[in-house]
């Protein structure tokens, strides 16, 4: 998948300004520069080792370290250096996992708080309140996940 990706981004660089385009309208290089601007930045994945954490786990308080409200299966803590806060991030592993309301999860989560553990390599994802709020991810639980900086957010990243 990856080399396809990597082959539709060099081509949608190689194609004419967006100034040429509109002098001639070009349909098929419009849309492999529209798919090129949202996989750009999936080319960019890297693994991190996954734990996770809940309120009522060592000292969790239900806000980040920005200040903000946690939010199961959104919030994630990183270690600030390899992974800065305000990042949004897509991993994939957690596609169609059961979120808290019953929708199936898009893989989208918040950087938003630091781990006193969490170092290069690692991310740790909040599930919600008590051990049983982990059930859904457990499975990736001290797995490698694949991660990509898709966004930043400023700000509290939810409500």
């Amino acid at each position: 998948m990856k080399p396809l990706l990597a082959s539709l981004f060099a081509f949608a660089l190689a194609l004419p300004t967006s100034a040429a385009l509109a002098e001639n309208s070009d349909p098929i290089g419009d849309l492999i520069g529209e798919v090129s601007a949202k996989v750009a930045p999936l080319l960019a994945t890297f693994g991190l080792k996954a734990t996770l954490y809940h309120i009522g786990a060592g000292g969790v308080g239900s806000r980040d370290s920005l200040g903000c409200k946690v939010v199961p299966m959104r919030t994630a803590a990183v270690d600030g250096v390899a992974v800065s806060r305000h990042s949004v991030l897509f991993i994939k592993e957690t596609v169609g996992l059961p979120m808290p309301d019953g929708r199936r999860h898009d893989g989208y989560w918040y950087a938003s708080d630091l781990g006193g553990a969490i170092h290069k390599g690692r991310i740790d994802l909040f599930t919600g309140t008590g051990a049983r709020s982990m059930d859904s991810l457990m499975p990736l639980n001290l797995n490698t996940l694949t991660v990509a900086k898709v966004g930043e957010f400023k700000g509290c990243p939810i409500g």
